[in-house]
């Protein structure tokens, strides 16, 4: 075949528009799979009682206002935001766990560290503006 000649497949599509398509359906997988995982997590926020329904609801919104970058999923059972497909930071429920508050607690690749000791764990017992405040500085220093 002479190098003049093209096939039906070259006059479809250049390698860069090719390459363009295949990106764009990665991102429409991706943008389904976050919609799954949020779907689930509100799915289990909403078995939560109360308080910690409440609590659950406020972190999401505080969390996915200011780590839209964050996939909402469940952990455990529980709501959690990863980046990169490894949890960032989670909600644990005090009732399902039989403990004496709620905690928001955040993995490793938080970027929390501060010297040699920090803290990767805060307990919750309702939520007001002053914490609310303190969760949105600590979700921006995670992310950094």
């Amino acid at each position: 075949m002479s190098p003049a000649v093209k096939t039906k497949k070259d006059k479809a599509f250049s390698a860069e528009e090719r390459a363009a398509m295949k990106e764009r359906a990665k991102e429409v997988k991706a943008e389904a799979a976050r919609a799954d995982g949020e779907k689930a997590l509100l799915e289990k926020v909403e078995e939560l009682a109360e308080p910690e329904r409440s609590m659950a609801k406020r972190l999401h919104t505080i969390i996915t206002t200011n780590a839209p970058t964050l996939a909402p999923k469940t952990w455990y059972g529980m709501p959690a935001y990863a980046k990169d497909d490894k949890v960032l930071c989670f909600f644990q429920s005090a009732s399902k766990f039989g403990t004496r508050y709620a905690t928001l607690g955040f993995n490793d690749v938080a970027n929390l560290d501060d010297g040699e000791l920090w803290p990767v764990a805060y307990a919750l017992k309702e939520l007001n503006a002053a914490e609310e405040k303190k969760i949105t500085a600590l979700i921006k220093k995670a992310m950094s």
